[in-house]
C-alpha cells in the first residue's frame, strides 16, 4: 500500500506519463487531473484520476482534495506540470491577447494547485512543491515573448513558495527543461537534431527526486535539465 500521495497535473502530457509513471514505481499514490472528454485508460495498480477544469479555483481545489483523502497516503508532494508553448512575432507584433494567453495556462493552474494544496502539506508534517519553467526563463529567444514571460513567472512564484513556506516544512523547487524529446514536439521541429533533446523519463527522475526525502536539504533551487541541448 502506497504511503503517500502525489497530484501530478498535467500526468496524461508527454512529460507527464514519464513522471506518473517514475512515482507509481517509487510506490506512491498518484492523482491525475485531466480535462474535460480526456481519453483515460484506468489500470489497477495506475493513477487516481478524475475530471478538473485547473484554470479554476473551484476545479483545483477539488484535485487537491481528491489527492489529499487518503489518510493512509497523505499528500506530500504537488507537481505542477500544465503549461502550453505559442510562438508569435517579435513584441509589436503580437497582441495582448495572446502575451496574456500564455501567462494564463502556464502560471493560474500553477498558482491555484499550490494554492489549494499548500494547507494540505504543512497539515501532513511537510512536502514538496516542484514546478516546471524552462531554459527560456534564463534564456530568452525571439518571437515567443509571452511564453518566456511565463515560464520566468512560474520560477519567480516558486522561488516565492520556497522563501514563504520554509519554515513550516515545505519545500520548492524548479526544473528548467530545454526541448523535450515528445512526439509532439518531434512533429514540430522535424529537422532537429533529436538527440540534443532531453528524453522525457530523464526529467521525471529529477522531478520524483525532487519531490521526495533524499533531496530533504534542497529548497528554492532552478534545476537545470537540457540533455545535450
Amino acid at each position: 500500500m502506497a504511503e503517500r500521495s502525489v497530484l501530478v497535473t498535467g500526468g496524461t502530457g508527454g512529460l507527464g506519463g514519464a513522471v506518473t509513471a517514475a512515482f507509481l514505481r517509487a510506490g506512491w499514490r498518484v492523482v491525475v487531473p485531466e480535462r474535460e472528454g480526456a481519453a483515460t485508460e484506468q489500470a489497477g495498480a495506475g493513477p487516481v484520476r478524475l475530471t478538473a477544469d485547473l484554470l479554476d479555483p473551484a476545479g483545483a481545489a477539488r484535485a487537491v482534495e481528491l489527492a489529499a483523502a487518503d489518510p493512509a497516503a497523505p499528500l506530500r508532494a504537488v507537481v505542477n506540470l500544465v503549461g502550453g508553448y505559442a510562438s508569435g512575432g517579435l513584441v509589436h507584433e503580437t497582441p495582448v491577447e495572446e502575451f496574456e494567453r500564455m501567462l494564463r495556462i502556464n502560471l493560474r493552474p500553477t498558482y491555484l494547485v499550490t494554492q489549494a494544496a499548500l494547507p494540505h502539506l504543512v497539515a501532513a508534517g511537510g512536502g514538496a512543491v516542484v514546478c516546471v519553467s524552462a531554459r527560456a526563463a534564463v534564456a530568452p529567444f525571439p518571437g515567443a515573448a509571452g511564453y518566456v514571460t511565463a515560464k520566468a513567472a512560474v520560477l519567480a512564484f516558486a522561488n516565492s513558495v520556497a522563501v514563504e513556506y520554509r519554515p513550516r516544512g515545505v519545500r520548492c523547487n524548479t526544473v528548467l527543461p530545454s526541448v523535450i524529446d515528445t512526439p509532439a514536439n518531434r512533429a514540430a521541429q522535424p529537422d532537429a537534431d533529436h538527440r540534443r533533446w532531453v528524453a522525457p523519463a530523464e526529467i521525471a527522475t529529477v522531478i520524483r527526486f525532487l519531490a521526495s526525502d533524499e533531496s530533504a536539504p534542497t529548497s528554492g533551487a532552478s534545476i537545470p535539465v537540457y540533455g545535450r541541448a
